[in-house]
């Protein structure tokens, strides 16, 4: 007898993130949060402004590590250089991921106060990569096959057909938003393939990435009750998912299902089902999403190292490695730390917050030389840590790796050259580290 079909629930699919924080602030203008602290690399506008490298290298030029004793989101450590972080992301017992500490983003846990003021109850989302050993290792091995060299393989001609479906159907002298286009149609068909995700509603998916992944949207208290509504449709739209993989006789390969046949994940609280689903959205959408269009804006404003790219195509696998350090998607991961330690000739105390900021680390004097310059043959572009460190690095490395260099290859092929004509918007965010708009015209070299 066959199966009733699951009815998907309601679901919204606007504002974006980005209008509703606009709006927000254009009505609100008192409430932008105030940083008087000179190295204070939480505000967003250095980011947006592109202002941010000299602040960083002045931070790296007096000690790998810094204390900010005021931001809007408390006191914290800032961690700026590459070996430094590398130390604090090799000790994870001492420094913790762990949600029930705060996670891995500089945002506070909210206090028992500010929830009763609020009105609200607790709101958290556990994830597998806001958690400490065992629990992590658990979960993390669950969804590893789907990114293991043998599991690319697999993906491999499909990601490629896809790429060349999405590149071929560029209009030509026309311009046109690479990141609306391209990067975010690329990921977001990846992301759909990997969950078994239903192809029409695919874009949901970065809309959900949006309002997931964004530091400042998740600060502002009048837009929480909205934030988690549209998180809790996006559990129930996975629920169904879910329901429905429960009736298929046998097991799927995509992520839903292999959650589904894993003890570590099959008994999962319904907060902790969404904190893993927004975990692997936001991974899979917005590191790869900000990588493919920080590689189309660096090779317009660097001529030069264009033409490597256009005159020699074997420089591409190294040229993702040096996409993704000069771009590191991510900006920042939090730790907390358990216990009194020195790192560095500095004291870090129990509880204290402790702030990885990998997009200085990627450009640290010490490690790479010249470090602000695009150079598609730097030999050791690979020490990027542009995926984190230790046991948390990134599960999805490389397929982000693999996705990024199909459309290397794809586009050489096609000897297709990108330029930047008109809007470049970056995101406003200390987090998410990438490109709202890149107005580009392409023709063929």
């Amino acid at each position: 007898m066959a199966t009733a079909p699951i009815q998907r629930p309601e679901v919204r699919r606007e504002p974006s993130a980005y209008e509703a924080l606009k709006s927000h602030f254009d009505q609100h203008p008192e409430q932008r949060l105030s940083h008087p602290h000179k190295w204070d690399v939480s505000r967003s506008d250095i980011y947006a402004d592109n202002t941010w490298h000299p602040i960083f290298r002045e931070m790296r030029e007096a000690g790998p590590l810094h204390y900010i004793p005021e931001s809007p989101f408390g006191p914290y450590w800032a961690v700026v250089g590459h070996k430094a972080i590398q130390h604090i992301e090799a000790l994870p017992e001492t420094f913790s991921s762990s949600w029930e500490h705060g996670g891995i983003t500089i945002l506070n846990r909210l206090s028992e106060e500010e929830l009763a003021e609020a009105g609200v109850d607790r709101r958290e989302l556990p994830m597998f990569i806001a958690m400490d050993r065992p629990e992590h290792t658990g979960q993390r091995r669950t969804v590893a096959p789907k990114f293991t060299p043998s599991a690319m393989t697999a993906m491999e001609s499909e990601i490629r057909q896809r790429t060349g479906e999405v590149l071929d159907r560029l209009p030509h002298g026309e311009t046109f938003d690479w990141v609306d286009h391209v990067s975010i149609e690329l990921t977001t068909g990846m992301l759909a393939i990997l969950f078994g995700f239903p192809w029409e509603d695919r874009r949901l998916l970065t809309f959900w990435s949006d309002w997931s992944g964004d530091t400042e949207l998740a600060s502002v208290r009048e837009l929480d009750k909205m934030r988690w509504e549209i998180l809790h449709e996006m559990g129930a739209y996975f629920q169904s998912l879910w329901a429905e993989r429960m009736q298929d006789p046998e097991p799927g390969d995509d992520l839903i299902s292999m959650m589904i046949h894993s003890e570590a994940m099959n008994q999962m609280r319904p907060e902790e089902f969404m904190g893993n689903l927004v975990l692997l959205i936001v991974g899979g959408n917005d590191t790869t999403r900000n990588s493919m269009s920080g590689f189309v804006y660096q090779l317009d404003k660097n001529p030069d190292e264009r033409r490597k790219f256009e005159e020699d195509p074997s420089v591409i696998p190294n040229a993702v490695q040096e996409m993704l350090r000069l771009q590191t998607p991510l900006a920042h991961m939090r730790r907390t730390c358990t216990e009194d330690t020195e790192v560095f000739g500095q004291t870090i105390r129990k509880g204290d917050k402790v702030v990885l900021w990998y997009l200085s680390a990627n450009r640290d004097e010490d490690v790479f030389e010249n470090p602000d310059a695009l150079d598609l043959t730097r030999d050791n572009a690979r020490r990027h840590i542009a995926f984190g460190y230790g046991i948390h690095r990134c599960v999805g490395a490389r397929l982000a790796e693999l996705q990024l260099k199909i459309l290397l290859e794809e586009m050489h092929k096609r000897r297709l050259r990108v330029d930047v004509v008109g809007d470049v918007e970056r995101v406003r965010a200390n987090f998410v580290h990438g490109f709202r708009k890149l107005e580009v015209q392409v023709s063929t070299f």
